[in-house]
């Protein structure tokens, strides 16, 4: 099995109404219970807004320290699921379904080793 990191990108902007959450709460709850079966869940887990993010950078000699994303882009990232897979198709086939749970883009990466 290899490990993969599923991001899932949200766009900036105002947070979707009560029900659209829940909606996406129980789709999200139906593919972990499926992942887990599968015994390909490892972790996952969402983050709070990009505006809670700080960002540390070398300096000359010292680190830098800012606040907010490292970017300045019209998504960022919103949450990760890590799983393992047998392969990078059956990978993507999990991240097709959160992208369907969810609404929302996701890339798939596998991890080096």
């Amino acid at each position: 099995m290899t490990r993969y990191l599923l991001s899932i990108y949200q766009p900036d902007g105002p947070v979707p109404p009560a029900e659209r959450l829940a909606e996406i709460g129980r789709d999200l709850e139906t593919l972990n219970v499926e992942l887990r079966a599968a015994g390909g869940w490892v972790f996952d887990g969402g983050l709070h807004p990009a505006s809670t993010a700080t960002v540390l950078r070398p300096g000359s000699g010292e680190v830098l320290m800012t606040d907010g994303p490292f970017v300045d882009s019209k998504e960022h990232l919103g949450g990760i699921k890590i799983i393992d897979a047998p392969d990078l198709d059956a990978a993507l086939g999990w991240a097709a379904k959160l992208t369907r749970a969810t609404g929302l883009p996701v890339e798939v990466r596998p991890f080096q080793g």
